[in-house]
């Protein structure tokens, strides 16, 4: 059978319309939302990018803090050591919190209220 042309099966042109139609729809689906993801993902770099700016000057403000000294110069923190100490209470790990007998004074207190235990690098 030689030239003979296999017969074209008929395309249902409703079914063929159905189809392009269902997929325009899926298509503009699709298409709202990348366009609603796209609106959370600015929102979400933008608070981003506002708690970066928010954390950089919270540790700037902590750093500023804990460099402070104050007029006998000491940091804030050594400053308040000092005071529970002048009250009459061990500041040192060994009896922290407990009252010193009275006229005491506790080495271990006093060097680490005013000497620098800054770990070396």
């Amino acid at each position: 059978m030689k030239g003979v042309i296999a017969p074209v099966e008929r395309i249902d042109k409703g079914k063929l319309y159905d189809q392009l139609t269902a997929l325009a729809r899926q298509t503009q689906t699709l298409a709202e939302e990348v366009v609603s993801l796209q609106q959370q993902m600015s929102a979400v770099l933008q608070e981003n990018v506002e708690l970066t700016i928010e954390n950089d000057r919270l540790r700037q403000t902590i750093a500023a803090q804990s460099h402070e000294t104050t007029s006998n110069g000491l940091t804030a923190s050594r400053q308040n050591l000092q005071n529970l100490y002048q009250e009459g209470f061990h500041v040192c790990n060994e009896y922290y919190g407990k009252r010193l007998a009275d006229a005491e004074s506790c080495t271990f207190c006093l060097d680490i209220i005013y000497n620098d235990h800054r770990t070396k690098g």
